[in-house]
């Protein structure tokens, strides 16, 4: 047995070397336990943030809360003025524990590549859904640790790539976060547990909602190329965003996975697009291709449902709603909130919320301490559940899980060549319109 003083390995050389253990063994195997749950916190963890968005920035102010000793050295953008103003924002609200020079500010659609070969530790990867795959898989190809946002991919070629890097980030002993930041929440952890150990019988059934007003718009300017524009308004293009099912509804659909433990074989649904609420117009399809509703059978394999709603209709009389619940053969649950036993008192349900500071917090704590987890492999099966939902309401079809991730639509071809002047894969009609899927006419595997 190796003696305590054989094991002076800080953390600066275990963040260093954990993406080269495929070739020696898991480095974990190699030290004593004792020097793992004690690494040293000294050292700095290194970030390159990928994607200037809202979530990407959040990411960061979350990252710069936790305990953990950290550093932002490296941003990327599509639009590089973007990554140049974001930067010179987090120097004035953060002084100096931003280290990004203007040689560390990367612009285009391959800056990514120099944000996560700088020299960084951790990759927060925030961008456009469409482009997370590559990116992903970059990082874990250049041994980094990762933080991606959900959803993961918005297509089921994107999803496979995803799931072979996350076998990849195993086999190196990488860090893998997702942003499903309900499973980093004390509320949703008790409630899950007590579910589990059959606090209302056998669940045969969840429901779930993320039924909302609408999003927001930016208008094109002289100067945009239109990849440039779509990228800009990611969210109202299939290839980009997923739809609003990945793109939020993501997050619903996960819990009830993890209630359900497991996912769905099959799935049918209807949907639609003619009230699409785009700033105060509604069904403009020179603007947007999305759908504003859809609604989901989902099939487990012992025959147990999930039912999903997903909206986006605008006027104040809409339902909105955003929440998961169980149903079970000895009461019902909403969950993070209160079980419902068929005999007795309502359970309120204990726990503290906060996730997306939570996961952060989990992650660096973990990651400084030399305790690697991997989210990867369900953060890609939550995002394809919705995929796989999304598909079967845009053509119309009963879908099953095995054949649509296989041989699933191919959203964003030959991406990794694209630049800001490619054509992207969705273009207008001659009526200056977006096409939109047609259910009854979709062809998934197209």
């Amino acid at each position: 047995m190796k003696k305590k003083s054989d094991s002076a390995v800080n953390r600066r050389n275990f963040l260093k070397s954990s993406g080269k253990v495929a070739a020696a063994g898991t480095l974990l195997s190699q030290l004593p336990i004792e020097r793992v749950a004690h690494a040293a916190v000294s050292d700095t963890v290194s970030v390159a943030l990928v994607g200037c968005g809202g979530r990407g920035s959040g990411a960061v102010a979350q990252i710069r809360n936790t305990k953990g000793n950290t550093k932002l050295v490296a941003v990327a953008d599509v639009n590089a003025k973007k990554a140049k103003d974001r930067v010179a924002g987090y120097k004035k609200q953060f002084n100096d524990w931003v280290d990004v020079p203007e040689d560390r500010i990367f612009g285009g659609l391959d800056g990514y590549k120099s944000a996560i070969d700088s020299g960084a530790d951790l990759v927060v990867i925030a961008t456009p859904p469409g482009f997370k795959p590559q990116q992903f898989e970059y990082a874990v190809k250049a041994g980094k640790h990762i933080f991606c946002e959900k959803p993961v991919a918005s297509d089921a070629p994107g999803v496979r790539r995803v799931l072979a890097a996350t076998q990849e980030a195993k086999k190196k002993n990488l860090m893998v976060g997702i942003g499903l930041q309900r499973r980093h929440e004390e509320r949703y952890i008790n409630n899950v547990k007590m579910l589990h150990d059959g606090a209302i019988g056998e669940i045969n059934l969840m429901r779930v909602y993320w039924n909302g007003r609408g999003i927001w718009y930016r208008d094109r300017t002289p100067d945009q190329t239109e990849m440039a524009f779509q990228c800009n308004n990611w969210y109202h293009f299939i290839w980009a965003s997923g739809d609003q099912i990945c793109e939020q509804h993501i997050h619903n659909l996960d819990v009830g996975n993890w209630v359900m433990q497991g996912y769905p074989v099959s799935a049918n649904g209807m949907g639609g697009g003619e009230m699409r609420q785009v700033g105060k117009t509604y069904g403009d399809r020179t603007k947007t291709q999305i759908f504003d509703h859809t609604f989901v059978e989902y099939t487990y394999a012992n025959g147990h449902k999930m039912y999903s709603q997903g909206r986006h209709l605008g006027g104040n009389q809409t339902f909105s709603h955003v929440a998961e619940y169980a149903h079970g053969s000895k009461g019902t649950c909403k969950l993070a909130k209160a079980i419902v036993p068929s005999k007795g008192d309502p359970i309120l349900i204990k726990g503290k919320g906060g996730g997306h500071q939570q996961e952060q917090t989990d992650l660096i704590e973990a990651l400084s301490k030399g305790e690697i987890y991997n989210e990867g492999e369900y953060g890609a099966k939550a995002t394809f559940t919705a995929i796989l939902g999304r598909e079967a309401c845009y053509s119309g079809r009963e879908l099953k899980w095995d054949d649509l991730l296989q041989k699933g639509h191919d959203y964003c071809p030959g991406i990794d060549d694209w630049t800001v002047d490619s054509a992207p894969p969705t273009m207008r009609g001659a009526d200056g319109k977006y096409p939109v899927p047609r259910p009854g006419f979709w062809d998934p595997f197209a």
